[in-house]
């Protein structure tokens, strides 16, 4: 899970566990993460976090918002990384526990030591004694989504979405992003009073896996998402 460890002058504050697929930063009392200082807009920025991915965006605070130094208005949010808010920083951390292959894991289970780095490529470098398991691919080996336009100047034109996050729409008025992950694509609303229309129905604030076909609307812009093997 990811968190922020917010300081200031090198002191540790608090540290704010990602939880909500969007979290406010500013000034006022209602945000996710309030700091209380009059460098800060009353909401100065966001978090939005989809699965094990996380962006940042400055909300137009009066200051602006940087990341490692550098001024930022939306920022793909890295381990490591260092938000600053004025005087105050928050710094980005991922937590990942560590992983063991499934041979590895059922040699610990049954009190064995995983084998060692030598003794897999030895391994591997062997005949297998019988027809090798297929592997299924994932998802998004298999397909690539993409969207076409369906209204306006832009009508017909179509967009592969194969980054990890794509944002659609207009800043300040409504703006979405569709991620796209090993067993699908979902889209989630980030900023703007309305949300996103998918198939006539307004999604909420979570994130709504998109099936081939959908129509999606976006700040008066319709396009449908579909499905390229």
């Amino acid at each position: 899970m990811a968190k922020l460890i917010l300081s200031m002058d090198g002191l540790v504050l608090k540290e704010i566990a990602l939880t909500k697929e969007r979290m406010s930063i500013g000034r006022r009392p209602s945000n996710d993460i309030q700091i209380d200082n009059l460098a800060i807009s009353g909401e100065h920025a966001a978090v939005v976090t989809i699965l094990n991915d996380s962006f940042l965006e400055d909300l137009n605070s009066t200051n602006g918002t940087l990341v490692n130094g550098q001024p930022v208005n939306k920022h793909f949010l890295k381990n490591g990384d260092v938000i600053e808010l004025g005087k105050y920083k928050l710094k980005y951390v991922v937590e990942q526990a560590p992983q063991l292959d499934a041979g590895d894991f059922a040699k610990a289970v049954a009190g064995q030591k995983p084998a060692t780095p030598a003794a897999v490529k030895t391994a591997l470098a062997s005949p297998l004694p019988g027809p090798a398991a297929a592997v299924p691919p994932t998802y998004a080996a298999l397909v690539c989504g993409a969207i076409q336009i369906l209204n306006g100047a832009n009508a017909g034109r179509q967009l592969e979405l194969t980054k990890t996050l794509t944002t659609l729409g207009k800043p300040g008025v409504q703006v979405a992003v569709i991620a796209r992950r090993p067993h699908g694509y979902f889209i989630t609303h980030v900023e703007g009073a309305q949300c996103p229309v998918v198939n006539g129905q307004t999604i909420d604030t979570q994130a709504r896996a998109l099936a081939d076909h959908d129509v999606i609307e976006i700040a008066g812009i319709k396009m449908e998402f579909f499905l390229k093997p």
